[in-house]
């Protein structure tokens, strides 16, 4: 019997404070039976000791001990489950505006995002500030959770006017599959099982939209990217002339036989051989960590990309970059920093900052270019060697990297190649 391959979703919550983003996953984990019997029991008596009515089923993911003392999401929580059809990671992101950066390390590798509202409230800034950075970290799918439906008494009218209001908003971004869905995560109306109480809304449940939408053309099967990782020379007997390429593929559909050109040295071969830890394969497509073996002895280190003949990456060392600030300390016109991207490291200057976006409005703010934590902004950076990259939007994986500050060593800000 071959063993079947279940897909992973990784997605993640995002809403405003008391949305109900943590007790909707509690919800899912709880009525999909993927908690155990104590861990249940654990929460209940937390919930009888602080002498809430019921049990508090947020209290599944919010681990950290501040978090529970004052009923708030701060850090971001992963949890995993499984149904069998697919296999979920889920990033808990904390609504709060000060956690922005938190919220952007959560969805930054998500399929799907779930944004949370509140049917007593609808569409409020932290709602349109959420659905903008998906929009900016290129999540594929929305769903949209109108939650909180058992204290508008379950009125459709109420659905249908949130419906409304957030499709016009998101008509301004880069949005392309959104989908509606009102639930109580309180009671567990539509998360799991289908609502009697709603009998007019005809669509599916929570578990059924994550389990059903559709992840498999997510990433990029057009454009040849293989950022290399390591180069295996076993030097022994058996393996006397291996020069093998590791990495993970970012990009396209490698196959054997493809023409391939190196960066940043601009030598062509052909792929010889694709090698997994299971042995040969024909063809090698994203998000699969293979080894390449090419027909000419050509010199290839940590830090090249193998790309198609006739498909490269653009060579630059001027980018312009969305950045989201993580640290403290705010970014520094004409500052240097080292970033990461792919297996590259480099060393950069803020050449300039075109402007700083303020969220809640979509505003561009060119005057203002203090960029501090949690501030999303428009830069231009010159970096100290070539790096081959892609747009964000063509490819999160080629388009994304990182600052490290250079004395402390700290992750500062990540970046969206424009």
């Amino acid at each position: 019997m071959i063993e079947q391959k279940t897909e992973l979703l990784r997605f993640t919550t995002a809403g405003s404070v008391d949305d109900g983003k943590s007790t909707l996953i509690g919800r899912l984990l709880y009525d999909s039976k993927s908690i155990f019997e104590d861990q249940y029991d654990l929460i209940k008596e937390t919930s009888e000791r602080r002498g809430e009515e019921g049990v508090n089923l947020a209290l599944l993911t919010d681990g950290l001990k501040a978090e529970r003392e004052q009923g708030i999401t701060i850090d971001v929580a992963y949890r995993y489950f499984a149904t069998p059809k697919r296999k979920f990671i889920i990033a808990d992101t904390p609504g709060h505006i000060q956690y922005t950066r938190n919220m952007v390390t959560g969805a930054s590798t998500a399929n799907a995002a779930l944004i949370l509202i509140d049917a007593r409230h609808g569409v409020v800034e932290q709602t349109r500030r959420h659905s903008f950075i998906a929009s900016l970290l290129q999540i594929p799918h929305l769903i949209v959770c109108i939650n909180k439906m058992d204290l508008v008494d379950y009125k459709e009218d109420v659905y249908e006017k949130i419906k409304t209001d957030f499709s016009n908003f998101a008509s301004k971004l880069d949005i392309n599959d959104v989908d509606f869905i009102p639930i109580s995560a309180l009671f567990g109306d539509n998360v799991v099982n289908k609502s009697e109480n709603m009998p007019w809304y005809g669509g599916s449940t929570l578990l059924y939209a994550l389990e059903n939408v559709h992840i498999a053309s997510d990433h990029n099967f057009i454009d040849c990217r293989f950022p290399v990782q390591h180069v295996i020379r076993p030097n022994t007997d058996d393996y006397h002339d291996y020069r093998g390429y590791a990495g993970r593929v970012a990009g396209g559909v490698l196959k054997k036989g493809d023409k391939v050109v190196v960066h940043p040295s601009g030598f062509s071969s052909k792929i010889a051989k694709i090698n997994t830890f299971d042995g040969e394969i024909e063809k090698a497509y994203p998000p699969m960590s293979v080894t390449l073996l090419l027909e000419d002895d050509i010199d290839v280190s940590r830090g090249d990309m193998i790309v198609r003949e006739n498909n490269q990456a653009t060579v630059t060392q001027d980018l312009d970059i969305m950045v989201c600030w993580f640290n403290p300390k705010a970014l520094q016109l004409r500052g240097k920093y080292t970033i990461l991207h792919t297996t590259q490291e480099a060393r950069c200057v803020i050449k300039n900052i075109r402007y700083k976006l303020d969220i809640n409005n979509l505003t561009r703010n060119e005057e203002d270019k203090n960029i501090g934590m949690n501030d999303i902004a428009r830069i231009v950076i010159r970096t100290t060697k070539p790096l081959f990259v892609d747009p964000y939007r063509k490819n999160r994986i080629t388009g994304a990297l990182i600052f490290v500050d250079e004395g402390t060593n700290e992750t500062v800000g990540a970046g969206m190649i424009i």
